[in-house]
């Protein structure tokens, strides 16, 4: 079976997704969108309201900022593919519990086997905390480690995994934004190198 059919079924499922209370609260589940041949893959944390609204990850102010990121390294959201570990909002946009990261993660894992990412990239905590542990590594905080290169295997090949801070933190807190910046061009070397 092609990615985009292994991609479609999986997207098909999680919108029919009742695994967890979530479910009855959603406009739309968000199950990521971009290129099925993507070499780098955005792993945010959940929908936030316009994502909910628009059945797509990173729509509102926190995706603007992501475009602007994406664009200062000559990448488009075509180029690369976006979720979030949990597919439905949160409400309040409050953090997942690990109850709801734990029934929607095997769709996220599915993804990524799908996909076979070069380079995954957790966008904030949850993320970072879910993606270190899965290949094997110590979380420790995002304020120490973003930016940092980490190297796994896989059955499909080496993965590079680069935690960075979630665009939105641009919003409350704009000192790091220069930070989001050069965690990029991190990215972007990396991309360089690879080819």
């Amino acid at each position: 079976m092609s990615k985009d059919s292994l991609m479609k079924k999986l997207e098909e499922k999680i919108k029919k997704c009742q695994k967890c209370g979530l479910s009855q609260l959603r406009t739309h589940a968000v199950p990521g969108s971009g290129s099925y041949d993507a070499k780098i893959m955005f792993i945010g944390e959940a929908p936030g309201y316009w994502e909910d609204q628009r059945g797509l990850p990173f729509v509102g102010k926190a995706g603007k900022i992501l475009d602007e990121l994406l664009k200062g390294i000559g990448l488009r959201r075509d180029d690369v593919y976006i979720t979030n570990i949990v597919k439905c909002r949160p409400p309040g946009n409050r953090d997942p519990t690990d109850e709801e990261i734990k029934a929607c993660s095997p769709y996220l894992d599915k993804q990524i086997d799908i996909i076979q990412p070069k380079i995954i990239v957790p966008l904030g905590r949850h993320s970072m905390t879910y993606i270190l542990k899965k290949f094997g590594f110590e979380p420790q905080p995002i304020s120490k480690i973003h930016g940092k290169v980490f190297e796994a295997r896989t059955l499909f090949g080496k993965i590079l995994i680069v935690p960075i801070y979630h665009p939105a933190v641009a919003l409350y807190r704009p000192a790091l934004k220069e930070e989001l910046q050069a965690d990029f061009r991190i990215l972007r070397e990396i991309l360089n190198t690879k080819g």
